[in-house]
């Protein structure tokens, strides 16, 4: 009787420190997924603020401010190298809610740094070799739907991009294009929309900020044809105008992103 009771004991303490380091194994990696989302916003931020800035003086500063945020993407990199034994195998999607919001958010800024050195989104196997040791070992498998739901993201950023800039030099020319490239965005991943959760939300959002990078467009087009005036005349009256245009919008925009980021919160179930 007492060897049989000794044995469901030891069961149960086995079990015990097993759910405890399950608990602990998740906290560590919440942690860490919340780090990464942080930095990855103040990289973004530094993407704006200094395409903002350096614009006024340089034609062409894409290429010094990507540097810049490349290299604070790396602290980012970091902090996914540090959870590479946390998720071997399979163990990695027992944790993939746990990991998942500061994922979508590194690609993000991975995202929108790569369009402003090429133009173009970056690919998949990019973001993975990011996430790579330097033979090119994954940490973890990037999950697809991470990968979409980042790119996603890039949109709205894009939107802040085109619209910041418009009255800079070049800014109008600019404002098509990343308006062309939005639009072209929103169409490629409506397809991806019945098999991805969420995507259909950030999809909204993608909306949103395509409707105010066309509407900037067509201030730009109207005022354009409106007056037969200088350059510098032409970009003052485009900021006076979207400067309007921002302000009456930017309430909206926010309540609707504030619901679908609502939904990239870190989930508490197990």
């Amino acid at each position: 009787m007492g060897t049989h009771r000794e044995s469901v004991v030891e069961a149960f303490d086995e079990f015990r420190q097993e759910i405890d380091e399950h608990h602990d194994r998740r906290e560590r990696l919440i942690k860490i997924s919340r780090d990464a989302t942080n930095l990855s916003k103040k990289v973004i931020f530094l993407l704006h603020r200094a395409m903002t800035e350096e614009s006024n003086n340089d034609s062409d500063p894409s290429l010094r401010v990507v540097r810049r945020g490349r290299e604070k993407l790396r602290e980012v990199q970091a902090l996914y190298a540090q959870i590479r034994l946390e998720v071997q195998a399979e163990r990695f999607w027992h944790y993939h809610r746990a990991v998942s919001p500061g994922l979508q958010e590194y690609i993000e800024a991975l995202g929108f740094a790569h369009y402003l050195e090429h133009g173009t989104l970056v690919s998949y196997e990019d973001v993975q070799l990011s996430l790579s040791d330097e033979n090119g070992v994954p940490y973890f498998t990037l999950p697809k739907e991470d990968y979409l739901l980042g790119l996603s993201d890039v949109t709205g950023e894009l939107m802040r991009f085109a619209i910041t800039g418009i009255a800079q030099k070049g800014g109008r020319t600019r404002a098509r294009e990343v308006c062309a490239f939005v639009r072209q965005c929103k169409a490629d991943f409506e397809r991806f929309t019945p098999y991805v959760r969420e995507l259909s939300k950030k999809q909204a959002v993608t909306s949103q900020s395509l409707e105010k990078i066309e509407d900037a467009v067509y201030a730009i087009v109207v005022r354009g044809s409106e007056y037969d005036i200088p350059p510098d005349m032409l970009d003052d009256l485009i900021a006076q105008s979207i400067s309007t245009f921002s302000s009456t919008t930017s309430a909206k925009s926010r309540l609707v992103q504030r619901d679908v980021r609502s939904g990239d919160d870190y989930d508490d179930e197990i």
